[in-house]
């Protein structure tokens, strides 16, 4: 399960519709639907808010948002709740790993995106979260990243 905490727009189709999938999957473990996952790092930050299942909800209504921009038919009826309004911070090491992590993949999925990637300069969040600093978020786990190096 990978909740991006960038733009969605950066997402390839594969990319976009697994978040879909994995973003309805997450808001049925935190509503208690589902067995697996329970204690999926990624849920983290959701599970720390006041009320997760809204926030994991106004996040899910922005993917839904870069849905409809496609031409994709997600459900938004499928979204329990949300909130325009909520914001969430996001640390700017958390970001540039995404990023990498994202363009190492599209490296081999989709090479014409990847190269499209190449030339952002300022990396854009979805837009429940706003950026702070800080290296990657202590629920992240990874094997070594340094931020420093990354785009």
């Amino acid at each position: 399960m990978r909740l991006w905490s960038i733009h969605p727009k950066y997402l390839d189709t594969r990319g976009l519709l697994g978040l879909w999938r994995e973003g309805l999957l997450a808001q049925k473990v935190l509503l208690g639907e589902t067995r697996g996952y329970k204690n999926h790092p990624q849920l983290i930050r959701f599970k720390r808010t006041s009320d997760p299942i809204l926030y994991l909800g106004t996040y899910l209504y922005y993917v839904y948002l870069e849905g409809v921009r496609r031409g994709y038919s997600f459900n938004k009826e499928k979204i329990v709740k949300y909130d325009l309004t909520l914001r969430m911070p996001v640390t700017e090491g958390q970001i540039n790993y995404e990023f990498h992590h994202l363009l190492e993949k599209l490296k081999i999925r989709n090479p014409k995106i990847y190269a499209e990637l190449l030339q952002v300069k300022i990396i854009e969040v979805n837009p429940i979260f706003f950026v702070i600093k800080g290296g990657m978020e202590e629920w992240e786990k990874v094997a070594f990243f340094n931020t420093q190096n990354a785009i």
